[in-house]
């Protein structure tokens, strides 16, 4: 080919050749995606910090790579940095003068590495940074001595997060130069005492203290705390200073998961708003004060060694002036206790009161008149308790006009208070599940005269969209019980023989989830529900799937623990398209009648929850997994197994070997003696 040939090529590859040239210093750039003045250079196997990036970067992310070492030079090419994040690169340490070109970083994530190989030059490197307002230090095996050394100097810092270390023990001298801090994270360490740790940080706002080992919490004095989280600590008792005449700024304070035996003394003076108090030891002792029914008690109790300089504090068992300003509370959630009753006047403080949750205490008895719940009060659940009934007049009735979620499941309550749902008018959600509460017929509630009833009704309550009726025994619906109701669920389940056909009809157009599990029911007619997307038909005695179903727009069906033997491949291909998930476990499959599940499996957007765990029986009633049913020896005609036709071969098998018999006996009986003889009689040695 002559050379003037050649010169179109090659002044074609001149560019591509350009540009591997100029790229090559600096292959790892291309593993960087550019988002205008931000690189994300995430997992890409990198041990150093790319080279060839734009000089006017700001932000760099560089996380998941293998990084163990920052060198000086290694952030000189980018001065407008602003963010970076080194998150899990088994980095052990930041040289001196890492960041010396570097003076606008605000912002540094290092969480997940190892800098406590090389903490000591680490910290010099920090002192770099004048403007760093965020620093993340987190999971990184650093240890009291260490954090203080890493965080000398850093006047600036506002955030910092130090969760998932080995810290034990702070004091004044922790966090002494961090002058600007709003925000601290200590959670999942391994601290036992805080000893003055926060007193020369003014400006704390939020500070997260969960999962760790703390006995307790005296001398509360942070008066300008918005945020504290003490939660899954071992904390048994929770003391504010009470001689402080400034307002707290606390607005939320979780004591979750913890050991305490009595309601926390919070402020005199205090915002508190969310009051988390669940999974504690918690009780109410003022009945031990009453002399009429305890002679000997006393009304005092004694906290011993709450510090070493600090003498033992004797408190009231329930003091007002000790137990703090609770007026401003909205959440107080006080689930898993052991709360009998309320203190006289306790609730009637929280005139803000929203929330409610009381779920698996010890209340017995619950009167709504006579503890004056706030106006506000929004939810309320007192599930899981010893309830035997609900006390409440029509004007208490009337102020609790903003409930909305009512939970009593779980309760011995036998007596509700007359028109107790009619006269919630923003009722949305009522819980009454195993309860000993029936619905009232037509004739019950025209001739009521009491102020209780034995019987619950809810006809034309507008506002009610969730009901849930689950195991109380009922047996009977009326078929007026939801007359002029919008139910969008309504739980049955549990209420075995129950009879619902014509009672629930008047819902057909707004029902969306039905529960009739465990209803002994053996088929249902549901044709009417074009609302329906969720139903529960678990733990009954059916055969097949009722046709009714087939022309629904149902995303969710519990088929579990029925006599489902198979599932005819019409239902399932009508079923597949709009299903999202189903239930199967717990019904005799037949493995010779498994094309349901290929369909089932073959559709992407079902979701076959346990489906490693759907069984089928063979022929033997032995059983095996549906997955694996593919390996049994069936007849694809009509699904009958090959077991039939066994039966029918040896019958005839052991007939011909009769007959060979005989006719050997009748035609050869000589031959027949002398094999026996030959084979079984020998002569003896006598």
């Amino acid at each position: 080919m002559p050379v003037h040939g050649l010169t179109p090529i090659l002044l074609c590859l001149v560019p591509m050749w350009r540009i591997l040239v100029s790229s090559h210093p600096h292959a790892s750039v291309s593993q960087c995606q550019l988002i205008q003045r931000g690189a994300l250079c995430n997992d890409g196997n990198l041990s150093s910090v790319p080279a060839g990036l734009p000089e006017n970067l700001e932000e760099l992310q560089l996380n998941y790579n293998h990084i163990k070492t920052l060198q000086d030079a290694s952030l000189l090419r980018y001065p407008s940095l602003i963010s970076l994040s080194l998150a899990r690169n088994s980095l052990e340490k930041l040289e001196t003068n890492t960041f010396q070109g570097t003076k606008l970083l605000q912002n540094l994530n290092l969480a997940n590495n190892k800098l406590h190989i090389g903490y000591h030059e680490t910290s010099h490197a920090l002192r770099t940074l004048p403007r760093l307002r965020a620093l993340d230090l987190s999971q990184n095996e650093l240890d009291d001595e260490m954090t203080a050394t890493l965080l000398q100097n850093l006047t600036s810092l506002e955030y910092l997060n130090l969760s998932g270390n080995l810290l034990q023990r702070l004091d004044e001298t922790s966090f002494r130069d961090l002058y600007q801090l709003k925000e601290l994270d200590l959670q999942r360490n391994v601290m036992y005492e805080l000893d003055g740790a926060f007193d020369g940080n003014p400006k704390l706002q939020r500070l997260n203290l969960a999962f760790n080992y703390l006995p307790c919490l005296t001398d509360f004095h942070m008066t300008q705390l918005m945020v504290l989280n003490v939660s899954h600590n071992f904390i048994e008792w929770f003391i504010s200073r009470q001689d402080l005449n400034d307002t707290f700024l606390l607005e939320t304070l979780d004591l979750s998961d913890n050991r305490l035996l009595f309601f926390p003394f919070l402020p005199s003076h205090s915002h508190v708003r969310n009051l988390y108090l669940d999974h504690n030891n918690i009780r109410f002792y003022e009945h031990l004060a009453d002399k009429n029914t305890q002679p000997n008690s006393t009304k005092t109790v004694e906290f011993y060694n709450l510090k070493k300089y600090t003498g033992n504090v004797t408190a009231q068992l329930w003091d007002e002036d000790l137990h703090g300003d609770v007026s401003s509370l909205e959440i107080l959630d006080l689930r898993v206790n052991q709360v009998e009753y309320f203190p006289q006047g306790f609730i009637q403080k929280m005139q803000t009161l929203s929330r409610l949750r009381m779920c698996t205490n010890c209340l017995e008895t619950l009167n709504l008149t006579s503890e004056q719940f706030s106006g506000s009060l929004y939810e309320l659940d007192v599930s899981n308790n010893r309830l035997n009934q609900i006390v409440a007049d029509g004007a208490t009735l009337h102020t609790l006009g903003n409930l909305t979620y009512l939970n009593l499941s779980l309760n011995n309550i036998e007596e509700l208070p007359s028109a107790l749902f009619s006269s919630l008018p923003s009722l949305r959600s009522v819980d009454l599940s195993y309860n000993s509460i029936d619905i009232c017929l037509p004739e019950e509630a025209e001739s009521r005269t009491d102020n209780s009833s034995a019987c619950a009704e809810w006809e034309n309550i507008a506002s009610l969209r969730q009901l849930y009726l689950q195991g109380c025994n009922l047996k009977t619906i009326p078929s007026s019980a939801f007359a002029g109701l919008f139910l969008t669920h309504l739980e049955l389940s549990d209420n075995p023989g129950l009879v619902v056909q014509q009672s629930i009809q008047s819902l057909s157009r707004t029902l969306q989830h039905l529960g009739l599990a465990n209803t002994h029911i053996e088929d249902v007619d549901l044709s009417h529900f074009q609302s329906l997307k969720s139903l529960n038909i678990s733990r009954n005695s059916l055969v097949q799937i009722p046709s009714s179903l087939l022309n629904l727009d149902l995303k969710v069906l519990d088929l579990r623990d029925n006599r489902l033997s198979t599932i005819p491949s019409g239902h399932a291909n009508a079923l597949a398209p709009k299903l999202h998930t189903v239930f199967l476990t717990g019904n005799p499959f037949d493995c010779c009648q498994t094309e349901w599940f290929r369909t089932f499996e073959t559709t992407k957007t079902i979701n076959m929850v346990g489906q490693s765990d759907i069984e089928c029986e063979d022929v033997f009633q032995v059983s095996h997994r549906v997955e694996h049913s593919q390996s049994f020896l069936c007849l694809d005609t009509r699904g009958e197994s090959i077991f039939w036709y066994i039966l029918l071969f040896v019958p005839i098998c052991l007939s011909f070997v009769g007959i060979s018999i005989i006719v050997l006996l009748t035609f050869k009986p000589k031959m027949l003696q002398k094999s026996i003889k030959k084979n079984c009689l020998k002569p003896t040695s006598y």
